[in-house]
């Protein structure tokens, strides 16, 4: 079952002047099935965060075909997704304590109050932070940070997860960490994963699949299957980034070249 489905999407912002506009997407078509993790992989500006705005209704001005499909819910009727979203930074509110970030989310999530405490529980235990439930965004360490924000989107339950280079501004030791962390969450829960980087690496050991975007207007120029083990350890999985590496470089080289 598809989970995520774009068709023909058309997006340009005005130019600085405002008397033309930059041409971000021109025909993107893509999808993602349900419960399979995609990484997307780009030059820096080729629309890779505005994607996941427009997948995540923070964006509606666009045209095409955008489609995303809910679980069933009571009777097998199909409801409209719910969706989680990590962004760069962890844009935790500063003056509620822990507990009470993933309760704000709880409560304007529309989720039935009786679930609250043990959803809250639940998903503070699992990213190791249940004995910080009372600090504040201030008295944690980024990747602390980074992990209450994971812990926020996966406690609405969501059908899709939309992460936003959500490890990038981590040092490697804690982007590592963090990275088997979402992994093993991942598995635990079997959501669909949208994970926007351009670290190959990363998305090596991550995705089911990669979609590389190509520059303005962006469209799929590539997509590349992994099916290695995910293993930080294995050579095969850094041969993997590596190759990824030569391709996407390749392409932008190119792409230059033909400009000089």
């Amino acid at each position: 079952m598809t989970a995520v489905s774009l068709a023909e999407i058309r997006k340009a912002f005005p130019d600085q002047e405002g008397t033309d506009e930059v041409l971000v997407f021109d025909g993107l078509s893509l999808s993602v099935r349900d419960r399979e993790f995609v990484c997307l992989l780009g030059e820096s500006g080729c629309g890779k965060s505005t994607l996941l705005n427009m997948v995540g209704g923070l964006d509606r001005d666009f045209s095409g075909h955008l489609a995303l499909e809910g679980n069933a819910g009571p009777d097998s009727v199909k409801t409209d997704p719910r969706i989680g979203y990590v962004f760069q930074e962890h844009r935790l509110l500063p003056w509620l304590s822990v507990y009470d970030n993933l309760k704000f989310v709880l409560r304007t999530g529309g989720i039935p109050s009786d679930l609250w405490s043990s959803s809250i529980s639940l998903w503070l235990d699992r990213v190791g932070l249940w004995e910080f439930r009372n600090a504040y965004p201030h008295q944690l360490s980024g990747g602390m940070r980074q992990r209450v924000s994971i812990a926020r989107a996966f406690v609405i339950d969501p059908d899709i997860l939309l992460m936003d280079e959500p490890f990038s501004g981590l040092d490697e030791f804690t982007g590592r960490q963090m990275r088997e962390e979402l992994l093993q969450l991942w598995r635990q829960s079997q959501k669909t994963v949208l994970f926007v980087t351009h670290n190959c690496f990363e998305a090596c050991y991550l995705a089911d699949r990669i979609l590389i975007l190509g520059n303005r207007p962006a469209r799929v120029t590539d997509e590349v299957p992994v099916d290695i083990p995910r293993d930080y350890e294995s050579e095969e999985l850094f041969e993997r980034s590596v190759g990824l590496t030569r391709k996407v470089l390749g392409t932008g080289l190119g792409r230059l070249r033909g400009q000089s």
